[in-house]
C-alpha cells in the first residue's frame, strides 16, 4: 500500500509515521511536511505550504490517505485560524487525494464532532467529516478520541494538568472519557488505510482507551 500521511510532525501524526514504516504492508509513505523530516528509505517528505498546496504533484496518488492535522484555538490564535488547520487543509487533501485516485481516507476527528453542536470545536470537526462524506472515498472512517495522552513538543500547560487529573479518576470514568494514547490513535488510523471496509466508520473513544 502507498499511504499519503498529512500532519506527520504532530503528536497522534508522528506515531503514524513510525508504525507505518514499520509495518510491511505500506510500501510507501508520502509525508508533505513544512519542515525536513529525517530520512527513510520507504519515506517521501516533500517539504510544502499547506496554504499553496502543489495541485499537480505526482505524490497524490497515494491508496490511503491518514489525516492527522489539527491544531488548538490557543495555538491558532484565532477561529479564522483554526478552520483553517481543522477544516480546510484536511479536506484539500482529501479532495486532491481522491482526485488521484485514493479510495481511502482515515481522519483523526474528535470526541463530540457534529454540525450542528453549539461548540465551535465540535461543529468545526462535524462540518469536516460531513463535507468528507460527499468525496466519494469507498472507505471513510472517523477515528473520535476524547483527550489525548502523550509527550507533545509544543507546551499546553492547562491540557498536561487536565490530563495528569484525568490519569488519577481514569479508572473510574466511563470508558469514553477516559485517556486515549496517542500510539492507540494512531493505530486504528493504520488499521483503517490498511484493512479498509467500504463504507463510512466511526471509532469511537472507548475503543481507543
Amino acid at each position: 500500500m502507498k499511504l499519503l500521511l498529512a500532519g506527520a510532525t504532530g503528536l497522534v501524526g508522528s506515531h503514524v509515521l513510525r508504525l507505518a514504516l514499520a509495518d510491511p504492508g505500506v510500501e510507501r509513505v508520502i509525508a508533505p511536511v513544512r519542515r525536513a523530516l529525517p530520512t527513510h528509505p520507504k519515506l517521501e517528505a516533500p517539504v510544502i505550504e499547506w496554504d499553496a498546496l502543489p495541485r499537480d504533484a505526482p505524490w497524490w496518488r497515494a491508496d490511503a490517505v491518514i489525516c492527522a492535522l489539527g491544531t488548538t484555538m490557543r495555538a491558532a490564535g484565532s477561529q479564522q485560524a483554526f478552520v483553517k488547520v481543522d477544516h480546510d487543509y484536511p479536506l484539500d487533501v482529501a479532495r486532491l487525494a481522491r482526485g488521484a485516485g485514493a479510495a481511502t481516507y482515515a481522519l483523526n476527528s474528535a470526541i463530540g464532532a457534529d454540525p450542528r453542536s453549539r461548540l465551535f470545536y465540535n461543529r468545526v470537526k462535524g462540518e469536516l467529516e460531513r463535507e468528507l462524506a460527499n468525496q466519494g472515498f469507498v472507505s471513510l472512517t472517523y477515528v473520535r478520541p476524547g483527550m489525548i495522552s502523550g509527550q507533545r513538543q509544543e507546551s499546553r500547560p492547562g491540557e498536561r494538568a487536565l490530563i495528569a487529573g484525568l490519569s488519577v479518576v481514569g479508572p473510574l470514568l466511563p470508558k469514553r472519557w477516559r485517556l486515549n494514547p496517542a500510539a492507540r490513535i494512531a493505530q486504528a488510523l493504520l488499521d483503517a488505510a490498511r484493512d479498509a471496509m467500504p463504507g463510512i466508520h466511526v471509532v469511537a473513544s472507548d475503543r481507543l482507551v
